[in-house]
């Protein structure tokens, strides 16, 4: 792994969580939706975005990787869950993004392992 991965700032999946949460959380202004739809695409929207902060603050916690896979998994699931499938645009944003969240928190795992070994050889 490069230096970047132990940078705070420095690492781009955290980066593209950061941006995966903020179009979730924006896209109802564009979507056709209903109130279900809007909470939940703000709210993990949101707690995708901190999360991917948190990371890019703190590049050694690895739960906070964990914590995205499972954030991105939520997403996914959603549209079934809660049964919002009738939102076609809706359902697809939280399909993708959701995706891609669980799939940039898993590329950003082993940069938060080297990062916190890197942590753990400091103390």
């Amino acid at each position: 792994m490069s230096d970047t991965s132990t940078r705070p700032w420095a690492r781009p999946q955290d980066w593209v969580e950061v941006v995966l949460g903020v179009v979730a959380a924006l896209s109802p202004l564009w979507l056709g939706t209903n109130a279900t739809v809007v909470v939940t695409l703000i709210v993990l929207g949101v707690l995708i975005a901190l999360d991917g902060l948190l990371s890019l603050a703190m590049p050694g916690l690895v739960y906070g990787e964990w914590v995205q896979i499972v954030l991105g998994v939520l997403l996914f699931i959603s549209p079934w869950v809660l049964g919002f499938t009738v939102f076609s645009g809706a359902s697809w944003t939280a399909w993708i993004i959701g995706a891609l969240t669980v799939i940039a928190g898993a590329a950003a795992l082993p940069a938060a392992n080297l990062a916190h070994e890197g942590m753990a050889g400091q103390h």
